[in-house]
């Protein structure tokens, strides 16, 4: 009796010491699964508030999220313990990433989770402007069957700008790279990495040779709005434009007026400036709805990433980083 009141209590020690991670979002279960099997204890608080999370987080040792909440220095002054934030994504614009940094709390996301679908989903948009695919159901529906209208363009003929070349744009250049498309990369932070038809180039060089503009860059304050009404209008050539990084990257009333003027010829969006923290718009939205009755411009959900794949890769990717 008094050996299994012993084994007990040593159990419950056990248990105490276990390292506590708090998921503030729902992700895919195979990182609850494998940080239980490596000792930590995994707490599903998804469905709190932040009032609620500051009353119990205390004791956290690692915080997993996606876009629910902005941790912020105030929020994570309440986690004292706190080791390692894990993002099941890629941005970490919704983290005080200098706050984690004096304080030596490690930061880990996934973008190599979701980069082969967000490049499939770029493929999938370039073609449909290319080929009109929009502006031709939409005819159809209206009972036309109108073939010279909606001839399309090859992926050859064109010269691809990539703006940012981590790990969503280095995964579509190679897409494209395998159509024999020309592809132009720029990235303020990186050198050297020109392979094949992939070149690296300056900012210059995609205004003065792209005809498609594709923006791959994390939402910081240098990029904030960097594609303005000006920024296009500084391309030689007509542009179609493609955005799948974050809403604020481009101004989509500049958008608007450079789709009027004819400055760009159409665009491809998967997030809008107009998005909530958990990436969410109003559908009744002035600026969406103006967007979505043009046939020209092509509108997804902010789901780029997010394949039945990559949701089980995003947690994988983080579940390796942290037991890592």
């Amino acid at each position: 009796m008094f050996f299994t009141f012993v084994v007990k209590n040593k159990e419950i020690l056990k248990k105490d010491k276990m390292k506590k991670v708090y998921f503030l979002d729902t992700v895919h279960p195979v990182l609850k699964e494998r940080l239980t099997q490596t000792n930590y204890k995994c707490i599903d608080v998804s469905e709190k508030n932040i009032k609620e999370l500051k009353l119990i987080i205390s004791d956290a040792y690692g915080i997993v999220l996606c876009s629910r909440f902005t941790l912020n220095h105030d929020f994570l002054s309440f986690c004292p313990q706190l080791k390692f934030v894990a993002r099941s994504g890629s941005g970490l614009e919704n983290i005080d990433l200098e706050y984690c940094r004096t304080k030596q709390i490690d930061v880990h996301s996934s973008p190599e989770g979701n980069r082969q679908a967000v490049a499939e989903h770029c493929l999938g948009f370039l073609l449909s402007l290319l080929n009109s695919f929009k502006m031709a159901h939409k005819d159809i529906n209206n009972g036309e069957w109108l073939r010279e209208k909606n001839r399309g363009l090859e992926l050859s003929s064109q010269c691809v700008g990539i703006i940012g070349y981590g790990n969503n744009g280095r995964a579509f250049a190679k897409l494209l790279s395998k159509h024999n498309v020309t592809v132009l990369a720029h990235d303020k932070y990186k050198t050297g990495f020109s392979e094949g038809a992939i070149k690296e180039c300056s900012l210059e060089d995609i205004f003065q040779k792209a005809t498609i503009i594709s923006f791959h860059v994390p939402l910081t304050y240098e990029t904030a709005y960097m594609a303005d009404y000006q920024f296009f209008k500084r391309f030689k050539n007509p542009v179609r434009v493609i955005n799948i990084s974050r809403g604020k990257v481009l101004k989509t009333k500049d958008l608007i007026k450079a789709l009027d003027e004819g400055v760009v010829f159409g665009a491809a969006l998967d997030v809008l400036d107009e998005e909530s923290k958990s990436f969410t718009v109003e559908t009744k939205n002035t600026v969406l709805l103006d967007l979505n009755k043009r046939s020209n411009v092509i509108i997804t959900p902010h789901v780029a990433g997010w394949t039945k794949e990559s949701y089980f890769k995003l947690s994988n990717v983080l579940a390796d980083k942290i037991i890592k």
